[in-house]
């Protein structure tokens, strides 16, 4: 199953993804933000990194780059697509998935490994998880503070679109303590912890086990290519 990645001016992790995407049994593609060609991909990453600087909001510019008018359609047909950090903040901008993503309420960057809780396992990147399963995440950002009215929040519990909630601490004042979200048909998942960063022993968060031994992040990119392949 070929993934494509998306690198965008400031892109920082899309070789980690394309290395995840390659641990997790796919063929990673390269993908350019100018261009309007897929390359016949199966799936799309938007990884994280600070996309044209950051300017105006988080994600906005990118959000109307060429490649997104073809990310957009695919999306609403059906292609699974991940949204990891900035590539979060894109999908919001570019209104796949619902909300934003605000400065942290403390005002720092923060970077630290992360606990959540997988609270839907039936999207294309969570369905290798269990339900409630408590998973370690790097996380590292600036403006990952989720928001959004009380009504799309309601929703968002309401049909189990919370795909993953921050344990333990909050580390940017998302409401609800959301940590990840997807749209109704659950193809399309946004968060801004970064699974690419736990995907291989050795570079990954520390556990009980060793230090650096994490790979929590590996299921994001079986479980997607499992279910292109169950599809195909």
């Amino acid at each position: 199953m070929r993934v494509g990645v998306i690198t965008f001016p400031g892109s920082l992790d899309d070789r980690d993804a394309q290395r995840a995407v390659k641990l997790g049994g796919g063929e990673p593609v390269a993908l350019w933000h100018g261009d309007h060609d897929l390359k016949n991909v199966d799936a799309i990453v938007l990884p994280g990194g600070f996309s044209y600087g950051d300017y105006l909001r988080a994600g906005a510019i990118a959000a109307h780059s060429p490649i997104m008018s073809e990310v957009i359609a695919a999306a609403n047909g059906g292609m699974p697509v991940l949204g990891i950090c900035n590539g979060f903040q894109i999908l919001v901008e570019s209104h796949l998935l619902p909300g934003g993503l605000v400065r942290n309420d403390h005002g720092d960057f923060v970077c630290r490994d992360q606990k959540l809780r997988v609270e839907n396992v039936d999207t294309a990147w969570s369905n290798g998880f269990k339900e409630d399963e408590e998973i370690i995440i790097p996380l590292k950002n600036g403006e990952g503070g989720y928001i959004a009215d009380q009504p799309t929040l309601d929703r968002l519990e309401g049909e189990g679109q919370v795909v993953f909630r921050y344990l333990e601490v909050n580390p940017n004042g998302s409401a609800n303590d959301i940590a990840g979200i997807s749209n109704a048909r659950g193809n399309v998942v946004g968060l801004m912890p970064h699974p690419e960063h736990a995907t291989e022993p050795g570079f990954g968060p520390d556990t009980r086990a060793a230090m650096r031994s994490g790979t929590d992040g590996l299921t994001f990119f079986t479980s997607a290519i499992s279910s292109l392949m169950a599809n195909a």
